[in-house]
């Protein structure tokens, strides 16, 4: 029977924006004639250690620990991130320093690496500076060139 619930829950975060646990209850109840408590649905979830992330609407819901990094962040988010809080954008090689507004970085770089832009090897975030590496150096410029056009 646990077998069987962990999977219905794994498939219902996948397909619902399930923000609490006891929307997760009604669920199973509702669509599977399954009836647990939400003492049982908290053990579930640290058992396949759901995580917690936001939306673009600000609310939390859900997530698998291997699709979090699949979830990509809307053009919108990341323009209105980089207009509120970038102050300069600098690169030497294969490298691009972004500074940004204090207390900034880590969340502007959880973004820029949710793109999951392919020619980016990762980022590493500071308070208000974000080093960004590029796997070329001949792919810097336009880089640079996307996150100015992202911000128009």
């Amino acid at each position: 029977m646990k077998g069987k619930r962990l999977t219905l829950i794994r498939q219902l975060v996948k397909t619902h924006a399930v923000e609490t646990q006891e929307e997760l209850v009604e669920l199973l109840r509702q669509r599977y004639h399954l009836v647990v408590t939400q003492a049982t649905i908290s053990r579930d979830i640290k058992e396949l250690g759901l995580l917690k992330i936001t939306m673009d609407n600000g609310r939390s819901r859900y997530a698998l620990p291997g699709v979090v990094g699949q979830i990509t962040p809307s053009l919108d988010k990341v323009k209105r991130a980089l207009l509120d809080n970038l102050v300069s954008i600098d690169h030497a090689g294969n490298l691009i320093v972004m500074r940004t507004m204090p207390g900034n970085a880590h969340s502007i770089a959880a973004l820029l690496d949710a793109m999951g832009w392919e020619h980016v090897v990762g980022t590493l975030a500071g308070d208000d500076t974000i080093l960004i590496i590029l796997r070329e150096e001949n792919q810097v410029e336009a880089f640079v060139a996307k996150l100015y056009e992202i911000m128009e």
